[in-house]
């Protein structure tokens, strides 16, 4: 079955840095887009950004881009989401997601990432 978990949320302050990580498992990794998307407080589900099975192309949303870097280790069956420059607008679950070739099909449970001074 396909599982994915995130890590490396918690507390930054504005300015600050983190680096997500999303283990996955129970499917060619390798073979997949990945995708990061995230929901704030008050606000629906916003897709963040998104890599290619090979990592050889990178998707960002115009609020992230600039600030977050995503990539991905294929051996590792990891992609990781480096987020700089945050933002008190970047709190929120962040969610990573198998896809987008046929969708975001499966989703991790999340993991928090609170900006705050």
């Amino acid at each position: 079955q396909v599982q994915l978990v995130e890590s490396g949320g918690g507390l930054a302050q504005p300015g600050g840095s983190l680096r997500l990580s999303c283990a996955a498992s129970g499917f060619t990794f390798s073979s997949y887009a990945m995708s990061w998307a995230r929901q704030a407080p008050g606000k629906g589900l916003e897709w963040v950004s998104g890599i290619y099975s090979d990592g050889s192309d990178t998707y960002y949303a115009d609020s992230v881009k600039g600030r977050f870097t995503i990539s991905r280790d294929n051996a590792k069956n990891t992609v990781y989401l480096q987020m700089n420059s945050l933002k008190p607008e970047d709190t929120a679950l962040y969610y990573c997601a198998k896809g987008p070739p046929v969708g975001l099909d499966y989703w991790g449970q999340g993991t928090q990432v609170t900006v705050s001074s």
